[in-house]
C-alpha cells in the first residue's frame, strides 16, 4: 500500500519522551468538542480529534506535542507506552499540518496522533512480545495494518507494553516492566493490550491497536473504562502482527481497535478491515451496517453467569442494571434467551482449540514438559485440557473444528432473533498485580473466594472460539471505584450491529469517564 508523503522514518529504539512543557491546557470544550463531560482535549475521542484538524481548530503538530507532554507526564508510572520515536512523528505532523494548508487529506485519521500495540510489526522499531531473546529484533516492515492506518493519516508515535508472548490478563515482561491500571497503579490494566488499555483511559493517545485471542482486547478495555472491538474472524488480516517468521494466521486470534469512544471503534475498524494481497483481487468485504439507529430497536439476550466462570456479584449487578437501563430504553431483553449450546462442552473444546493455537509459540522442551503433565493432573481441569491442547495430534484436532463449526451454526441460528448477546468480559473488576509462578496456578478473589484466573478464559471463549464479533464498552464503576463492562456480542459479520450498540449505549446509558488525576 502506498503512504501518504513523510510516513513515519525508521525510529529509534528507547526514543526519549518529548521533553518540551506545552502551555495549552486547552479546555476541548471551548474548540467545539462535545460529548459525555470529556471537557479536556486528550479525552476527547479520535472522530472528535479528527474533526477539529480539518476545521482547523487545532494542528496536527499541536496535537501531537500535547499528548507527547502527557506521556512525559503520566507514563513514568504507568509504564504503558514503551518505546516512542517522537522525533520521526513530529515531522510526519508537520507534513500532515503542511498538507492539509494545501487542501489536502490523508485519509480519515489525518494528523491523528496514535500508538499501537507492541506486537505490531512497525519499520525500526523493536518487536519483541515480551521475548528477552528478542529485545534486539528491530521489524524492517510494518504489520499490513500499520500500513492501514499510516495510509489513513494517521501519526504513530508508539508502542504500548504486552506480557510475555500476549499470554497473561497483566501486562508485564523482563524487557519493558510493568504496566499499571491508571484507576490504581497496584491493579492490572489487563492484558495482553494493557499497554493500549492504560495509554488511552489516562489520555496519552488518541487511538490504538491491539490483538485477541483470549480476550487480550476485551478484558484490558473492561478493566480500564475504555472500548475495545474483537472482530469477526478473518475480516482484520493479521499480517505482520506476529513473531519473527509467522506468516500464517493463528486459529481464534484477531486483532482490532482499541478507543475511547465507540464510533473510534467504527472509524479505525474501516481502516483496518478488509482483503489482504492474497484475496483482494476476487473478494471485498461490505460489512452489513447496524440495522438500528435507537436502543429501542434492539433485541438483547442477557447471559450474566455460567457454571463454567464465577463472576463477580457487583459486576454482574451492574450488568443487569445496564440490562435494565436497556429495556427502559425501549429495548427488547430477555434473561431467558441463549443459544442452543452445552457451554461445559463449548468451554473444553476452546481450551483445546486455544492451547493447540499458541502451541506453536512453545519451545520443544515446553512441550515435553506439557505431555508430562497429563498424567499428573485432574482430568478435566484448565492444566488438563492445556497439555492436551499443546499435545493433541492433527486428527484431534480436526475433529474438535468439526465440533466448532457445528457452534458456529447454533449461535448463527439464535442470532437470527437476538442482535446482541450481552454478558461479561471476564470475572471482576481489575485485581492486584500478581506475577509468582504460571499464570495458570494463580488465583483472584471472586465473591471473597479465591478462584483460579484460567476460569475467566469462559467469557473470552464464548464468542472467541466460533468466531463472533463482540465490542467492550463501559458499564459503570464497582466499589472501590473501578470501571467495568460489559461484552457485546453479535453474529457473524455483524460487527457494525456490536459497535452501534455500544455507541448508542455510550449516547444514552454510559460511557468513557476519565480516571481521577490525570486532567
Amino acid at each position: 500500500m502506498r503512504l501518504p508523503p513523510s510516513a513515519p522514518e525508521p525510529a529509534t529504539i528507547a526514543a526519549r519522551p518529548h521533553s518540551g512543557k506545552l502551555a495549552h491546557g486547552r479546555q476541548w470544550a471551548a474548540m467545539g468538542g462535545a460529548g459525555q463531560g470529556m471537557e479536556q482535549l486528550h479525552f476527547a475521542t479520535a472522530v472528535e480529534l479528527t474533526a477539529a484538524i480539518r476545521s482547523r481548530r487545532i494542528g496536527c503538530a499541536e496535537l501531537l506535542d500535547h499528548f507527547l507532554a502527557r506521556v512525559e507526564a503520566f507514563n513514568p508510572a504507568l509504564n504503558a507506552i514503551i518505546w516512542m520515536d517522537a522525533d520521526a512523528a513530529r515531522r510526519r505532523a508537520q507534513a500532515a499540518d503542511a498538507a492539509l494548508a494545501k487542501g489536502e487529506v490523508w485519509g480519515p485519521l489525518h494528523g491523528l496522533p496514535m500508538t499501537i500495540k507492541e506486537s505490531y510489526n512497525l519499520a525500526g522499531a523493536p518487536t519483541t512480545w515480551g521475548q528477552p531473546p528478542l529485545a534486539g529484533n528491530i521489524a524492517d516492515t510494518n504489520a499490513l495494518s500499520v500500513d492501514r492506518l499510516l495510509g489513513a493519516g494517521a501519526v504513530l508515535f508508539g508502542k504500548t507494553n504486552v506480557p510475555l508472548n500476549l499470554a497473561d490478563w497483566q501486562s508485564y515482561n523482563a524487557i519493558y516492566g510493568t504496566t499499571n491500571n491508571p484507576w490504581d497503579l497496584a491493579l492490572t490494566p489487563g492484558g495482553s493490550s494493557g499497554g493500549s488499555s492504560a495509554a488511552l483511559a489516562a489520555g496519552l493517545t488518541g487511538l490504538d491497536a491491539g490483538s485477541d485471542i483470549g480476550a487480550s482486547i476485551r478484558n484490558p478495555a473492561h478493566y480500564c473504562g475504555v472500548f475495545g472491538h474483537k472482530p469477526t474472524y478473518g475480516i482484520v488480516p493479521p499480517r505482520g502482527q506476529a513473531l519473527p517468521g509467522g506468516v500464517a494466521p493463528a486459529d481464534i486470534s484477531v486483532i482490532g481497535p482499541m478507543a475511547r469512544g465507540a464510533a473510534d471503534l467504527d472509524l479505525a475498524l474501516d481502516v483496518m478491515a478488509g482483503p489482504d494481497l492474497l484475496d483482494d483481487a476476487g473478494w471485498r468485504l461490505e460489512l452489513p451496517p447496524c440495522p438500528h439507529a435507537d436502543l429501542k430497536g434492539f433485541r438483547v439476550a442477557v447471559k450474566l453467569t455460567d457454571p463454567n466462570c464465577e463472576v463477580d456479584t457487583a459486576y454482574a449487578g451492574k450488568l443487569q442494571d445496564l440490562a435494565d437501563a436497556l429495556a427502559k430504553a425501549g429495548a427488547t431483553v430477555s434473561d431467558t434467551a441463549q443459544p442452543a449450546v452445552d457451554t461445559r462442552r463449548l468451554h473444553e473444546v476452546y481450551i483445546l482449540l486455544l492451547r493447540a493455537a499458541t502451541s506453536g509459540r512453545l519451545t520443544d522442551e515446553e512441550i515435553a514438559q506439557w505431555r508430562s503433565l497429563q498424567s499428573e493432573v485432574e482430568p478435566g481441569s484448565y492444566i488438563d485440557r492445556a497439555a492436551r491442547g499443546n499435545t493433541m495430534s492433527h486428527r484431534a484436532w480436526l475433529a474438535l473444528n468439526n465440533e466448532r463449526h457445528a457452534l458456529r451454526f447454533a449461535f448463527a441460528e439464535f442470532f437470527r432473533d437476538w442482535d446482541i448477546l450481552l454478558c461479561p468480559a471476564a470475572a471482576s473488576a481489575a485485581w492486584p498485580h500478581d506475577q509468582a509462578g504460571a499464570r495458570h496456578y494463580r488465583t483472584i478473589s471472586v465473591n471473597g473466594r479465591d478462584v483460579a484466573t484460567t476460569d475467566q478464559l469462559f467469557w473470552a471463549g464464548y464468542s472467541g472460539l466460533v468466531y463472533l464479533p463482540s465490542t467492550v464498552g463501559p458499564a459503570g464503576f464497582v466499589a472501590p471505584g473501578l470501571p467495568v463492562g460489559y461484552q457485546a456480542v453479535a453474529g457473524h459479520l455483524r460487527d457494525k450491529t456490536a459497535i452501534g450498540f455500544s455507541r448508542l449505549v455510550a449516547e444514552r446509558i454510559a460511557g468513557f469517564v476519565p480516571p481521577p488525576g490525570y486532567g
